[in-house]
């Protein structure tokens, strides 16, 4: 329950144009039917205890996550532009030398840390989608971050059924955090002259 639950978490940033399992809608889905979309992103419905509970689940992947960026950075310095494969569909001989040069191997030994990060991270969420979204977009926000990635938000009616006190588990840093710049007051003629 606790991986479903936090790969639903990072699976609720997903572009809308892809499903669950990480397809794409077909043209023929209209959005009203058959699309799964979530209404606010970053952001699931639950109880209060299994809010509680999810919570350091989902901060400790993030900040594996977090840990693996400056291992990924390292690697992509050391990279390789060739492809590794030509236009026949052979092994691009160029590549064929990177790989038995002493660049690949601190490439190999650079990009090692974050492969076990990833992998961890696929092991604690059981989805590859949601890896990918928190290596791609979550790892990146937070990185400045020590800590402090989610927050629980009490609702105010129950949940049908049991009554269960329901709650929002959410990231920070959405659009509700966001300070809107207050509007410069605009000058009257007359305290135009008054301030000269």
């Amino acid at each position: 329950m606790m991986r479903n639950m936090a790969s639903s978490l990072l699976l609720s940033l997903r572009s809308d144009d892809v499903n669950e399992s990480g397809y794409e809608y077909l043209p023929s889905d209209t959005p009203d039917a058959g699309r799964n979309v979530p209404k606010v992103k970053g952001r699931i419905v639950t109880t209060i205890s299994k809010a509680k509970e999810i919570r350091p689940y989902i901060e400790k992947v993030i900040t594996i996550a977090r840990k693996a960026l400056p291992h990924i950075r390292a690697a992509e310095k050391l990279a390789t532009s060739e492809a590794k494969y030509d236009g026949s569909g052979k092994v691009n001989p160029a590549y064929k030398e990177w790989r038995k040069s002493e660049a690949y191997v601190e490439w190999n030994n650079a990009q090692a840390p974050a492969l076990a990060a990833r992998r961890r991270c696929v092991s604690m969420l059981g989805n590859h989608q949601a890896v990918d979204i928190l290596f791609d977009v979550i790892a990146p926000k937070f990185e400045d971050r020590d800590g402090g990635y989610t927050r629980i938000l009490r609702l105010a009616t129950p949940r049908l059924g049991d009554a269960g006190t329901r709650a929002i588990i959410e990231f920070v840093g959405n659009d509700r955090d966001r300070t809107s710049e207050a509007a410069e007051r605009p000058a009257f003629e007359g305290e135009a002259a008054a301030a000269e």
